[in-house]
């Protein structure tokens, strides 16, 4: 399974599970939120790594770069990179109990 849909399996299982999206949303203040999330997903199914999460944005960053113009000197920079983490903390914190 690719990781976004573990991903999404995930986001699913939290919105379910007050004390998951709780432990995930709390990563956050860790100081190593990425590792920690990687962690407790893994703890509850849904195993990934901190790797799996960088590639994954890096792997869809460069597939929006080589889009754009073919790619190369032609294309448009862009000024952000695909933050698995940070998006799928900004759908957690948008769900309201």
């Amino acid at each position: 399974m690719i990781i976004t849909e573990i991903l999404g399996e995930l986001f699913e299982k939290a919105k379910a599970d007050n004390e998951l999206r709780k432990k995930l949303i709390d990563t956050k203040n860790s100081k190593n939120p990425v590792a920690d999330f990687c962690a407790i997903a893994t703890e509850n199914g849904f195993e990934m790594s901190v790797m799996d999460m960088i590639n994954q944005g890096e792997e869809f960053y460069a597939e929006i770069k080589r889009s754009t113009n073919g790619g190369g000197e032609n294309s448009p920079d862009l000024d952000f990179q695909n933050d698995e983490y940070s998006i799928f903390m900004m759908r957690l914190e948008g769900i309201h109990e």
